[in-house]
């Protein structure tokens, strides 16, 4: 699967759930569609808190169409730390970071393995 970008919509979402659930980290799964993600989903039993956020991966969807994962960083560090590193191979191949103050250019996007990737913004 190689995802070219997100959907203006979901990514408006994933900045909004920032700023709800700040001083807290929220985490869950993307789904695509054509190569665009266009979907959010939070996964029953994750826990939350100020400095990390835990997915239950058996509680992943079996689905041909999952692309990785997003989370947010409360503390404006949009690179990922040596957890997310050891997390993202297990949860897809795209991972996005939201970060503080969760404005439109306060998210970044990665592959599995850390290193960064740009997707374009569709509308």
């Amino acid at each position: 699967m190689r995802v070219r970008g997100i959907h203006q919509a979901l990514l408006d979402l994933l900045l909004e759930l920032g700023r709800d659930n700040h001083p807290r980290e929220f985490a869950g799964v993307l789904r695509e569609e054509d190569g665009v993600i266009t979907e959010f989903s939070l996964l029953p039993g994750t826990v939350t808190g100020g400095e990390s956020a835990s997915l239950f991966l058996d509680m992943m969807p079996l689905d041909t169409h999952l692309a990785g994962s997003a989370h947010s960083h409360p503390n404006g560090v949009l690179s990922p730390s040596q957890a997310d590193i050891s997390f993202f191979p297990r949860a897809g191949t795209y991972h996005l970071i939201i970060g503080y103050p969760y404005k439109s250019d306060c998210w970044r996007s990665y592959r599995a393995d850390g290193s960064p990737v740009a997707l374009e913004v569709v509308e």
